[in-house]
């Protein structure tokens, strides 16, 4: 199990970069019983067109590489913060100042969080 979920979060990854998405960061909330998931992927767009693009990337790049769909997903019809639910893993794809805002980080800065470096 822990193998298909280190393939979907670097699935999650290749599919963020493709689309020059910023700022990705890994939360292992495994071990917070009040977690609603065990990771959560972070990152941001610079438009409401690169947010949408990127989780589209998401969503196409795991279906087609890994046959996941999400359980759900919200935040199209804005696309200032696109959350996308496969369960075990949720994703969240952000504008920088709704990022800045809602601070996932500090939310749970009890979980081991990893900063990836941007590729550029």
């Amino acid at each position: 199990m822990q193998k298909e979920n280190t393939n979907k979060i670097n699935e999650i990854i290749e599919a963020i970069t493709d689309r020059k998405g910023k700022k990705i960061s890994l939360l292992n909330l495994a071990k917070i019983d009040t977690a609603p998931a065990s990771s959560f992927v972070i990152c941001q767009g610079n438009s409401t067109s690169q947010v949408s693009s990127i989780a589209d990337s998401i969503r196409e790049r795991l279906q087609k590489n890994l046959d996941i769909k999400p359980y759900n997903y919200d935040g199209y019809k804005n696309s200032q913060w696109i959350i996308i639910d496969y369960g075990d893993t949720m994703v969240h794809v952000f504008l920088p100042e709704f990022r800045d805002f809602y601070n996932l980080e500090d939310l749970w800065n009890d979980a081991t969080i990893t900063n990836l470096p941007d590729l550029d």
